[in-house]
């Protein structure tokens, strides 16, 4: 009940930070400062993609600090935007390079998720029934929020939101909004499929596919289409029988190409017109973080998001989209410094997933933090979704536990 108490309290921005700096301090002692261990306590060899994201992250706080100096923007104004990083964009190392270092088994991620799906079940009916009961929209807004944070949403115990234009209600649940509740919900679709007792991954799958249907979010029905078959024939290249499938499947879609381009031209079309005010502001706020990176600061960016014009209903520049985002406000120093560690970490990943079970859930996850950073602000999230981190660092660890034959056999399919 830890995720519910804390949503109660206003406290999940403020427990994924800490969570993520007591494992730093743990795999930096298991590292460096702690050499008389015993062989069996050290933590796994991490591999050199794994200190990519370690000098992206890193290179990130250096392009904020430039871009403060750019702009004069003031010491307080990069303390705090330092601090910013520490529970954002530091937070995507960390977890990482925890989960490959250190010896987190991902089963005991996969039973909690579950477990955390059969609480979220118990708790629905009060969800579904509060905008029809009359009961208010954000019950209130933690102290809490004295720590700092980017807004009062990451603190507010929110029992729904009503959509603007449709009046419908639309639930967000223990996200700071509902596309968050999506992306969460899907983080657990995944690990749930993984976990091995019947009965805990079919609570886990189903309460994952009911939040991200509650939260209407248009990416999550996109991931759940699209993530984890991907991942998973990406996992299966090596086998005859894979490509033996697919040929039949690429000849019809030749044949029939151009039919094919006008139905994922209609279903874009449509997906755009579900909420056409929402992506007519994440269109502009795109085009606008995009113009005034090239004309103002290409190389290292403004250093903070900008409160942007009434098209954009004064939305934050280089909010809704993360590479937008690096852009405005890191530059292209920033892009990269998220673009290699993350593209290396994919081709790893699809290489490692042929063999490794442990690989092909990173790889699922890491494509749907991929197709989430064109919709969100992955930093800003990173304090919830932060078990697909470090489930991405066990999968591309160097070393695997040697499985028994005996392991082997009884061991589901995957």
């Amino acid at each position: 009940m830890s995720t519910w108490v804390l949503w109660l309290i206003g406290g999940l921005y403020i427990a994924g930070p800490v969570i993520a700096w007591i494992l730093a301090g743990n795999v930096a002692w298991r590292f460096y400062l702690a050499p008389g261990l015993p062989e069996h306590q050290k933590p796994k060899k991490a591999g050199w993609v794994l200190w990519t994201w370690v000098a992206g992250m890193a290179l990130l706080l250096v392009t904020l600090w430039i871009g403060h100096s750019n702009f004069d923007l003031g010491m307080v104004a990069t303390i705090k935007s330092s601090i910013g990083w520490a529970k954002g964009w530091a937070l995507l190392a960390i977890f990482i390079l925890a989960g490959a270092a250190l010896d987190i088994r991902p089963a005991i991620i996969y039973r909690a998720i579950c477990k955390l799906g059969a609480q979220t079940l118990i708790l629905l009916p009060i969800f579904l029934i509060a905008p029809f009961a009359g009961l208010p929209e954000t019950l209130y807004v933690s102290p809490l929020q004295i720590v700092g944070g980017p807004g009062p949403e990451y603190f507010a115990t929110t029992l729904y939101t009503i959509e603007p234009g449709a009046g419908v209600p639309r639930w967000q649940f223990f996200a700071p909004w509902s596309p968050a509740a999506g992306m969460v919900a899907m983080v657990y679709v995944i690990c749930a499929i993984e976990e091995k007792q019947l009965k805990w991954k079919l609570v886990g799958i189903s309460a994952g596919l009911i939040v991200a249907l509650l939260s209407q979010s248009r990416l999550a029905l996109v991931a759940l289409a699209v993530v984890w078959p991907m991942a998973f024939a990406i996992s299966r290249v090596n086998k005859p029988a894979i490509w033996f499938a697919a040929a039949p499947v690429l000849l019809g879609a030749s044949l029939f190409s151009v039919n094919i381009v006008q139905n994922v031209a209609e279903v874009q079309s449509e997906f755009e017109s579900a909420r056409a005010d929402s992506s007519r502001v994440r269109a502009a706020l795109g085009r606008i973080a995009v113009h005034r990176w090239q004309e103002e600061a290409p190389w290292f960016g403004h250093g903070v998001v900008e409160r942007g014009p009434h098209l954009v209903e004064y939305m934050m520049i280089g909010s809704h989209h993360s590479w937008y985002g690096l852009l405005f406000v890191k530059g292209i120093i920033g892009l990269l410094a998220l673009a290699i560690p993350m593209a290396l970490s994919l081709f790893l990943l699809a290489q490692k997933a042929c063999r490794y079970p442990e690989a092909r859930v990173g790889l699922s996850l890491l494509l749907l933090l991929l197709l989430y950073s064109f919709g969100e602000n992955l930093e800003i999230l990173a304090y919830l979704y932060w078990p697909a981190l470090i489930l991405i660092g066990n999968g591309l660890r160097l070393r695997f536990p040697i499985i028994p034959e005996s392991d082997k056999q009884s061991r589901p399919a995957t």
